[in-house]
């Protein structure tokens, strides 16, 4: 007989079609709310005991909120670190029995910002706690950067609360200000497909940190440079360096340092130009922006694994495909691309006859998916 639950609660996925890897230097994103995501079935406890399942992983996460069990590096450490973190600043007493499922692979489409602020909510909700949006988004990025351990920047879970179906979110992640720009009426049908790599992303432990520290390395650097204040190094983001002190003094800089720091600055103004096509209408030249961030993190940022850059090649080769780019960090994972609908099946055909070529062991783990715009997960 099955569990009966007394919530339910979905959190989107999300997507950036601009503003790759930039949001923990403070610079300039935009996002899209997908709706694929996680969803939570989940009642309270009065007995403050923690039972949840996963539809996707094997194994339970068991404990109470008063005694949490050490990190165990699996995917209940997530709904203890929302806990965890959560006692920060509450009195946490009840518990939550559920389970708790994602509607695609891991990689690339926050989905650990999405399970993070789902389980945020529900406890939250359990102890009839009240969150605001900020908050929220201040809790999910604290739990991931210090229990989790990634030192992530603002852009996923501004995403996944922020973003309204047929609109694109544009933030400066400096300041948190934000707009929704909603689709020129004259802008062409357009979906967003999802192409799963076939191998899982893993953050934690990847080279992910390591960037973040390079882009920090070169605004520390470049600050000395100009005899500018630079503080604290976990302090110094690229965002404090006009661009003229990085073009002033970027061949003093080591060469990796140069190339991070010459994606964030390009990024920024991919960002600003891929918003004023998508204010026109203009997909062909919002897509366009798309593809060049891809190629800049890769030769640039120098992310991406071979299975991404493969698929970004192809992409780049596919009739139908405006734009698209590996999609987050670039550890394996997914990659996203905006698509002309009528095209489809041509695409899907195209993308997985030339993927496998190169990765025949991936084809049982292969796949692709094709989603809408959607809101942002719900505040109760």
């Amino acid at each position: 007989m099955s569990q009966t639950y007394t919530y339910h609660s979905f959190c989107p996925y999300r997507v950036c079609p601009l503003g790759a890897h930039v949001d923990h230097q403070h610079g300039l994103v935009t996002g899209f709310a997908i709706d694929k995501g996680v969803t939570f079935d989940y009642s309270a406890t009065d007995d403050g005991s923690i039972d949840v399942s996963s539809a996707n992983y094997s194994g339970e996460a068991i404990g109470t909120v008063t005694s949490l069990p050490e990190r165990a590096f699996t995917w209940g450490d997530f709904l203890f670190g929302a806990v965890f973190t959560l006692r920060k600043s509450y009195e946490i007493t009840h518990g939550i029995k559920g389970i708790v499922s994602g509607s695609l692979p891991v990689g690339g489409l926050s989905s650990s910002a999405a399970v993070i602020l789902t389980y945020l909510m529900a406890i939250a909700r359990a102890n009839d706690i009240h969150l605001t949006a900020p908050e929220l988004i201040k809790l999910a990025i604290d739990e991931e950067r210090n229990y989790i351990g990634v030192n992530v920047g603002k852009l996923d879970q501004s995403c996944e609360v922020y973003c309204r179906k047929d609109n694109l979110l544009f933030l400066d992640t400096l300041d948190d200000s934000s707009r929704l720009i909603p689709e020129n009426p004259v802008m062409p049908p357009f979906e967003i497909a999802i192409i799963f790599s076939g191998m899982e992303r893993k953050l934690a432990g990847s080279a992910y940190n390591m960037r973040v520290d390079e882009c920090k390395a070169a605004s520390y650097a470049l600050k000395g440079f100009a005899h500018l204040d630079y503080g604290k190094f976990a302090e110094t983001y690229l965002r404090d360096v006009p661009k003229g002190i990085y073009e002033q003094y970027r061949d003093r800089l080591p060469e990796n340092w140069q190339k991070r720091a010459e994606h964030y600055y390009s990024e920024n103004e991919r960002v600003k130009q891929g918003v004023e096509c998508w204010k026109k209408g203009d997909i062909v030249g919002f897509g366009s922006q798309i593809f060049a961030s891809g190629e800049s993190s890769i030769k640039k940022y120098e992310t991406g694994s071979p299975e991404l850059q493969t698929l970004f090649d192809i992409m780049r080769d596919t009739d139908g495909i405006y734009g698209g780019r590996f999609s987050g960090a670039g550890f394996n994972g997914s990659s996203m691309a905006i698509i002309d609908p009528s095209k489809k099946e041509q695409i899907s055909e195209h993308i997985t006859s030339e993927y496998l070529k190169y990765f025949p062991n991936l084809k049982s783990s292969f796949g692709i998916c094709y989603c809408a715009t959607a809101d942002g997960i719900t505040i109760t």
